[in-house]
């Protein structure tokens, strides 16, 4: 969802300096004529180089940003997502040693009842099933080079047809009532973890290695920002929901943008830099908020409503925050932008 943004040429008047020589007001002084030439000759000279710095000034703006990329974009990314890591890491130091007056979900899980715990408990099981799962389809899919070719395909078609399939198979999960035992639901949250998987089976091409680290990575951010939304105070990520909603789409905005100007131009590259760092720390954002909403969900749905509890459907949310931050830190582990300018 990139609106391409028009560029409007402008130009800088010249302005052109006229000397006049006239004749010298002391009698019988006359300048030599070597002299004259000389300074005649500088005068010229000035006004080509004016000339030349106003038309180097007069470039268009599109012709700014469609220039060759340089490191600025993705130093600054890289900057923003550190800096991100380090704020992260000093709030899970203040709230996991107790510094907050607020109490936050592990100092009341001991006041949990069971019902609360076993809530909890069946979110993050199905939210580990949709991993493996979609690690299984990815896989499989990897292997089968029909199936491989059909999910790599450039065209629109294709990429309406991956979209459509994402959202409508989420939006098929999240509408059927939750049922103990296996049913129509658990066989829609299925189908929808293995389109997922072959989503990012194109990933394969990064090699085992770099996915591998990418998993560990992800585990390993993952599981401190679940620390940090347990440790934290009930709601102190719960009131992010607009300033997430309103960041998720500059990011997909700019991921939608980067199809159309690769990352080798300025605006390409600035692109890039915030749908892959800027949605890095998005997801990590979103993370928090959904996981401090599963607890909040587990403790005050009510135990006889209409519809029961639906783990799934709560697994949903840090099942997809945990996928995008993958997929953006296997990317940065292939060097970034700087390696496709190459």
């Amino acid at each position: 969802m990139l609106a391409a943004r028009a560029a409007r040429c402008f130009s800088l008047p010249l302005t052109t300096f006229v000397t006049t020589l006239g004749k010298s007001s002391i009698t019988g002084v006359v300048p030599k004529q070597p002299l004259l030439t000389v300074r005649i000759q500088l005068y010229a000279s000035e006004s080509r180089n004016a000339v030349r710095r106003q038309v180097s000034r007069a470039k268009s703006l599109k012709e700014r940003l469609l220039a060759p990329a340089g490191d600025s974009a993705f130093g600054v990314g890289r900057g923003f997502a550190i800096g991100a890591s380090a704020l992260g890491l000093g709030a899970l130091v203040y709230y996991g040693f107790g510094l907050s007056n607020e109490a936050g979900a592990i100092d009341r899980s001991v006041m949990w009842s069971e019902e609360v715990k076993r809530r909890i408990h069946s979110t993050y099981k199905y939210f580990g099933g949709s991993l493996v799962v979609t690690a299984i389809s990815a896989f499989a899919i990897s292997r089968s080079p029909s199936l491989l070719n059909l999910m790599m395909r450039n065209s629109w078609l294709s990429v309406i047809a991956t979209f459509a399939a994402m959202i409508g198979s989420g939006i098929i999960v999240r509408s059927i009532p939750y049922k103990e035992g296996f049913g129509a639901k658990k066989l829609a949250w299925l189908a929808h973890c293995g389109i997922m998987g072959g989503v990012i089976a194109p990933l394969c091409f990064l090699g085992g290695p770099l996915l591998i680290r990418a998993a560990w990575y992800t585990a390993g951010l993952a599981g401190g920002l679940s620390l940090l939304a347990a440790c934290a105070p009930s709601e102190k990520f719960l009131y992010m929901g607009g300033p997430l909603a309103l960041g998720l789409g500059l990011v997909m905005a700019s991921s939608i943008g980067t199809f159309f100007l690769p990352p080798t131009t300025a605006v390409g590259a600035g692109l890039y830099s915030i749908s892959i760092y800027g949605g890095l720390v998005l997801f990590g954002l979103f993370l928090l908020y959904d996981t401090q909403h599963i607890i909040r969900k587990a403790e005050y749905y009510p135990v006889f409503a209409q519809r029961p509890y639906d783990p799934i459907n709560e697994s949903i949310g840090i099942y997809l925050d945990t996928l995008n931050i993958f997929i953006r830190i296997a990317l940065t582990l292939t060097g970034g932008g700087s390696s496709k300018r190459k």
